[in-house]
């Protein structure tokens, strides 16, 4: 090693210092100084998706003989030893803020798998020989074609294991509607006294608005089924073999284990990013339906004196520096933060998307990283929230009664017995007394007690019945 701890590497722009012990080169070097935006490094989902693209496409190479088995055997075992093992997953280091296209990260992917490939065979770091970043590693591609397939099949994979976390949650809150199905309480509309509802019939409906998010998801990604790769640079299969395309969209669903086929239009693949625009859209729909969850239950749980108080959330943390004995809803804070996360992140990507030009969308490194963000995040914390926070959740099934007995919204089941009129003059006059509905309905002796329990039955003021003979 030098003893300044550098090595001197000369690329197309001339020379640049490089630490010596790094296995990326010259260009990722120059990203490094060009783009020090975030602090962040290219999400773990994408560089690996990466390499499984070069893996690919190293095969490929060498089934049309392009690549010798001297530079095709230490490249394969180095993508082996990244998807195996994990290693070097230190050296991908461009901020995800960067050159349009994604040429860093390519130019960072070509160079890590070139070093240590060469270093395999005994070679120092920096030689690039036999193996060299662009006339092997990056063989018959472009960053044109494989980034957006990266992209592709980083989000396949990380979405695929989302949308089951969302069917999870989703089963979680049906649970929840079954405990709670006999729990009858006053529907609100308007944030207003509504009729009835059982509480059960609440959270089933929440567990059926977190499935079809990921129904919605899995739908959006089967749009990702058709990378360009092979399109080269402007989707015209330049410098590619004959087949290649095919050939290397194979491997690659071989390697990757998701389905893939070879795009239709490799121009239009390469040009269009709509399937990333369906996805983002997909993410900030459930986004949407978790803020209204997350609130809902807020809603519900406030208190626990002064508020709704239905429901009773799990305790996971003191809730106040100065409050003594206050506990917040932090779990569901915490899902909303996430969601305001997640539509942000959509709105990027849907910027990014549409300004696509001509042949290339030069905007993709954007998306890729606030598409697995939104990924990361909503799949890292749903699991929380459902461990430790629905599970938990309990019914004040009194308090829940006494408003609905209390509830205006009763009036709507006196129109039957006894005309909407009479309905809405005892409404008023609970509201002007504070008197309950069913106090007042028994004491003006519009109903008896047994026809009035008989009205008021849970499942008979909630469902759909037939009119009584």
């Amino acid at each position: 090693m030098p003893e300044d701890g550098y090595r001197t590497e000369t690329d197309t722009l001339g020379e640049i210092r490089v630490p010596a012990d790094a296995y990326w080169g010259a260009q990722t070097q120059r990203a490094l100084e060009n783009f020090p935006v975030s602090g962040l490094r290219p999400h773990p989902a994408l560089v690996r998706a990466y390499v499984m693209v070069k893996l690919a496409s190293a095969r490929a190479n060498t089934d049309f003989c392009k690549l010798t088995t001297k530079t095709s055997a230490p490249l394969e075992q180095t993508c082996q030893e990244v998807l195996v093992r994990g290693a070097l997953m230190d050296q991908w280091v461009v901020d995800p803020f960067q050159a349009g296209a994604g040429t860093s990260l390519n130019m960072n992917t070509n160079e890590v798998l070139a070093n240590r490939a060469n270093e395999i065979l005994d070679v120092p770091l920096g030689t690039y020989a036999p193996v060299h970043p662009n006339d092997h590693v990056n063989m018959s591609q472009s960053t044109n074609d494989t980034f957006p397939t990266a992209m592709a099949v980083a989000l396949l994979l990380e979405g695929a294991a989302l949308a089951d976390v969302f069917d999870d949650v989703a089963d979680t809150l049906t649970e929840k509607g079954r405990e709670f199905d006999s729990v009858i309480k006053s529907g609100r509309t308007h944030l207003q006294d509504a009729v009835p509802v059982r509480l059960g019939q609440e959270f089933t409906a929440y567990g059926e608005a977190v499935r079809r998010s990921g129904q919605r998801l899995r739908r959006a990604l089967d749009a990702l089924r058709e990378p360009p790769l092979g399109g080269s640079a402007t989707g015209t299969g330049l410098n590619t073999a004959a087949g290649y395309a095919e050939k290397a969209v194979g491997h690659l669903a071989e390697v990757s284990g998701v389905y893939l086929r070879r795009a239709s239009d490799l121009r239009h693949a390469m040009q269009s990013m709509a399937p990333a625009a369906e996805v983002g859209a997909a993410l900030r729909g459930a986004a949407l339906e978790l803020t209204r969850l997350a609130n809902d239950l807020r809603l519900l749980s406030s208190g626990p004196r002064t508020g709704l108080a239905e429901i009773r959330l799990p305790t996971v943390q003191p809730g106040s520096s100065i409050m003594p004995g206050k506990v917040n809803p932090s779990i569901l804070e915490c899902l909303n933060m996430v969601a305001m996360q997640v539509v942000g992140n959509d709105t990027s990507v849907a910027m990014a998307v549409a300004a696509g030009q001509m042949e290339l969308n030069v905007f993709m490194p954007l998306m890729a990283h606030n598409l697995l963000e939104s990924v990361t995040i909503l799949k890292n914390f749903l699991p929380v929230v459902a461990a430790r926070c629905l599970r938990g959740i309990e019914a004040d099934a009194n308090r829940c009664r006494a408003y609905f007995e209390s509830s205006v919204g009763l009036a709507t089941l006196l129109n039957q017995h006894v005309g909407y009129a009479k309905a809405a003059e005892v409404a008023k006059e609970a509201v002007a007394t504070g008197k309950s509905l069913r106090a007042l309905i028994l004491e003006k002796g519009l109903m008896d007690a047994a026809a009035l329990d008989a009205a008021l039955d849970p499942h008979r003021v909630t469902e759909p019945h037939d009119p009584t003979p």
